[in-house]
């Protein structure tokens, strides 16, 4: 769940998804179980959810991956990806934020929703994949703040940490300005996609030859 940060912009209207300044968000799931339930979540560093059309585009490439899978959604913000992945069918995910007041928001959602199959850990990307204490992720979800190169810091710890499972998939977004960044030895590139400022792709992790 990015957090937007367009530098040396003029302000100007409130994008659609994002709240005011001290305000609330609204996230809406698309589909699965929970499909059009609305949620909500506190403006805080600008999060608003991943738009409809791009989690409706990552979950048809996904289609076959999603039920029964361990996922983890870094930078969960909203929990867009996390709590999607969940109402198709994910059998658990991890939702990452550093921000208290959202850690705090996922965990009441998750109980709105009456889901034990979420955990919320409030605590920033890099320190979380300093340490591996669980095993391997079938899917993880990046969308990390534009204009950070956090992509570039993280990649190599998902590798050295072996946080995904051999056949396993990562999906990221950047900013469509920017070449995509390179990717550890071994990720294949099995979808990527722009539109308007992000570019979204998907990765297969190392996958074991038949």
């Amino acid at each position: 769940m990015a957090r937007r940060k367009p530098a040396n912009r003029k302000p100007g209207p409130t994008p659609v998804g994002r709240a005011p300044s001290g305000g609330t968000g609204e996230l809406r799931i698309i589909g699965g179980d929970w499909r059009s339930r609305k949620l909500r979540f506190p403006d805080a560093g600008g999060v608003r959810p991943s738009p409809a059309r791009t989690r409706e585009t990552l979950f048809n490439w996904l289609n076959f991956q999603i039920a029964g899978s361990d996922c983890l959604d870094l930078f969960a913000g909203s929990g867009a990806l996390g709590l999607e992945a969940l109402s198709r069918g994910a059998a658990s995910t991890t939702l990452v934020d550093h921000t208290p007041a959202l850690a705090s928001a996922l965990r009441d959602n998750l109980r709105l929703l009456k889901s034990d199959k979420g955990v919320v850990v409030c605590q920033d990307a890099e320190s979380f994949l300093a340490n591996r204490q669980r095993p391997p992720f079938d899917i993880v979800f990046m969308d990390p703040p534009f204009r950070q190169d956090w992509l570039e810091r993280l990649f190599p710890l998902l590798e050295s940490g072996q946080w995904i499972k051999p056949g396993g998939w990562v999906y990221v977004e950047h900013e469509s300005e920017r070449a995509t960044p390179p990717v550890p030895t071994g990720w294949l590139l099995h979808r990527q996609k722009t539109a308007g400022q992000v570019t979204y792709s998907l990765y297969r992790v190392n996958p074991e030859t038949d």
